[in-house]
């Protein structure tokens, strides 16, 4: 019989450091010659970014031994941070360094150690480079180039461009060819049409975000110097293209959401019309792109399309541009990453499902059979113990649906009483313009197995849900947001879900903007935990990175139209509205949400009598990367939880609340 316990006192075998361990995903899949690579996760090593091959008898090997870090900070959020191809004497690798952000080139099967193909700069300034391509015919690797001109968020300019492989430009920056003059704030990497004569790339301005409206750009590609004839093929306006590359006949293929939803497209050479490639199925086959060279379809040489597509979750489908056929892959995942990779036949993704974390996923077009190759999960503890989730749809005001996972707490060894409600924390994501995906957490496991249970809510504005649910948001970027999140606890409560004296809320960056209102202007939630949240609107802009600070002027409005939304709407003007007790967690190194926004409004929470801890982390930017900060981090959310829902444990480190 299995014993009886309060939610929240549950033993679990999942504990932080297990948690923060398997933290992370692989990303940026690649094809180099045979093999696979991709870049994953290293919370032990610093939280350094390895570079991993997977060679043709299936075994697997780092690239780069520590301390190579193999990311970039483009737009802070950084992008693909690596391009290889083969030459006589094997791979050839080019990527970026994170301490110095400088490209190199490697070649693994040799003996020389990586060498410099860019100019040294300063650390958090200077030069930075992504989206790589290796073009060893034209002895270039063509890329985007963020170069800073000065302190401030506005003092930078991007191009594309092209940089010897000779190493002629490690310490000449006159050496570095620009192949696009600038007109343009932001951009991705190019891609080179196969006959090698055209260039497609994507460019956006302020004050849009890359889903609010972005450029499909083409040039001509000469002998030398910047591209000619460049011109706008699509996108402009309220149009987003998420993507593009060159189809093997030719033909330029992009998803673009112009009809409400993003979707494929097909432009061939001298149409000016594009033809869309799958019609009527109301579903995503693009996302926000919040990193340069996300990629969420890839061309094969037989002229079909590897896709991600779904609605809410995704799924990896082969599409037939000539008739519009669709075949999903057969498997159990139901997330995957925006990063695809093919090599004939051969399609290569990030995947993951409620069962399993993200894996490096093969999928045989020619027999239809999926399999994990890479990164394989391999279930740390006994699956037994992971939650089972409810996918749901709530009810919100104005009769809106809300997207939202149910976590409810799950433990074999142990029931809870006839007689108790659990406790339940809502989990609001960060972006805003983004979701959370339907995948196995081990964060979230870590409490639903200890008796307290997640919801996580893809409130009004998040993506995955077409153009109409993203824009929801549109000036109501603190209100929405935080009336769906209640609208999902309240009902949890009002159902016997949850216990309605026991709600908490919890978000990273924009969800740790959404917590932090959501304890100011409502009554829902017991405590709270906010991680690097934004909260202060008037001085975010001038603190932020350089991609977000116009994004405020969507999500809120015009500062100069509305500036009493900026005060109304900011955390740090509703510090006395703010009873509830809760914990902040804060990078030291955050450029997005710099620690001076966290230390502005404990300025003035204190001397008001509300319990709080404050947890600041040196060496941490915007999301924790090292096991030991968020083994720590972790700890400490659960110890807010147990002393606001007065639960009884032993294994929880204290946690001191302040007021």
């Amino acid at each position: 019989m299995v014993p009886t316990g309060a939610y929240g006192t549950w033993p679990s075998p999942i504990d932080a450091s297990l948690a923060a361990a398997h933290d992370g995903r692989p990303e940026y899949v690649g094809v180099v010659g045979d093999e696979v690579w991709w870049t994953e996760p290293r919370p032990t090593e610093g939280g350094r970014r390895a570079l991993v091959r997977r060679r043709a008898d299936g075994t697997e090997q780092p690239v780069l031994p520590a301390p190579w870090n193999v990311r970039t900070r483009v737009v802070e959020y950084g992008g693909r941070p690596w391009a290889g191809t083969v030459r006589e004497t094997g791979p050839l690798v080019v990527f970026s360094h994170f301490p110095d952000q400088r490209l190199y080139a490697y070649e693994p099967d040799g003996d020389a150690p990586p060498r410099p193909l860019t100019p040294l700069s300063p650390v958090g300034g200077g030069l930075r480079w992504a989206d790589p391509v290796v073009h060893p015919e034209r002895g270039e690797v063509w890329c985007v180039l963020e170069e800073f001109t000065g302190e401030g968020p506005g003092e930078v300019r991007r191009v594309v461009a092209a940089v010897p492989l000779d190493g002629s430009a490690a310490g000449d920056r006159t050496a570095v060819r620009e192949l696009t003059d600038g007109r343009h704030r932001f951009v991705t990497g190019p891609r080179l049409s196969p006959d090698g004569r055209r260039a497609a790339w994507l460019a956006w301005d302020h004050p849009r975000m890359p889903w609010d409206g972005t450029l499909l750009m083409t040039g001509e590609v000469g002998e030398g110097g910047p591209f000619t004839g460049v011109r706008q093929v699509a996108g402009g306006g309220d149009e987003s293209v998420c993507q593009a590359d060159w189809a093997a006949d030719g033909s330029l293929l992009y998803v673009s959401d112009r009809r409400g939803w993003w979707e494929p497209y097909r432009l061939r050479s001298g149409s000016s019309e594009p033809v869309a490639l799958c019609t009527g199925r109301a579903e995503e086959f693009g996302g926000p792109l919040w990193k340069v060279g996300l990629s969420w379809f890839h061309p094969l040489d037989s002229g079909l399309v590897a896709v991600i597509h779904g609605r809410g979750d995704t799924a990896l489908g082969i599409l037939d541009p000539e008739t519009g056929e669709l075949v999903d892959a057969a498997g159990p995942w139901t997330e995957w990453a925006p990063t695809l990779a093919a090599h004939g036949s051969r399609v290569i993704g990030v995947a993951a499902s409620p069962r399993s974390a993200y894996e490096v996923v093969e999928l045989d077009t020619g027999t239809g059979r999926a399999r994990v190759i890479g990164s394989a999960h391999d279930d740390p503890v006994d699956p037994a113990y992971y939650p089972e989730p409810q996918i749901r749809t709530f009810t919100g005001p104005d009769n809106r649906e809300i997207h939202a996972h149910i976590y409810p707490p799950h433990n074999p060894d142990r029931s809870a009483p006839d007689d108790e409600l659990p406790p339940f924390v809502v989990w609001a994501h960060g972006g805003p313009t983004d979701r959370a995906p339907l995948v196995l957490d081990l964060e979230i496991a870590y409490f639903t197995s200890r008796g307290i249970g997640v919801a996580e809510v893809n409130y009004g504005g998040s993506t995955g849900y077409g153009r109409a649910y993203r824009e929801r948001l549109h000036e109501q970027w603190g209100v929405l947001d935080v009336e769906d999140c209640a609208a999902v606890a309240e009902a949890l409560a009002a159902e016997g879900t949850a216990d309605p004296a026991r709600l908490a809320i919890r978000g990273g960056s924009a969800g740790g903007w959404t917590a932090a209102v959501s304890l100011a202007v409502t009554d829902v939630y017991a405590c709270g935990t906010l991680l690097y949240p934004v909260l202060d609107l008037e001085g975010w802009a001038e603190e932020t990175h350089d991609l977000e600070s116009r994004y405020l002027e969507s999500l809120i409005g015009p500062p100069g139209d509305v500036p009493g939304r900026y005060r109304e709407r900011a955390p740090i003007e509703l510090t006395e509205r703010i009873t509830a007790p809760f914990l902040l967690l804060q990078g030291l190194d955050d450029a997005v949400c710099p620690p001076a926004q966290a230390e502005r409004f404990l300025a003035r929470m204190a001397g008001r009598g509300v319990p709080h801890a404050y947890l600041a982390f040196e060496g941490e930017g915007h999301g924790f990367r090292r096991a030991d900060t968020m083994t720590r981090a972790l700890e400490s959310e659960l110890a807010l939880y147990v002393q606001v829902f007065g639960v009884t444990r032993f294994d929880v480190p204290l946690l001191e609340l302040r007021k």
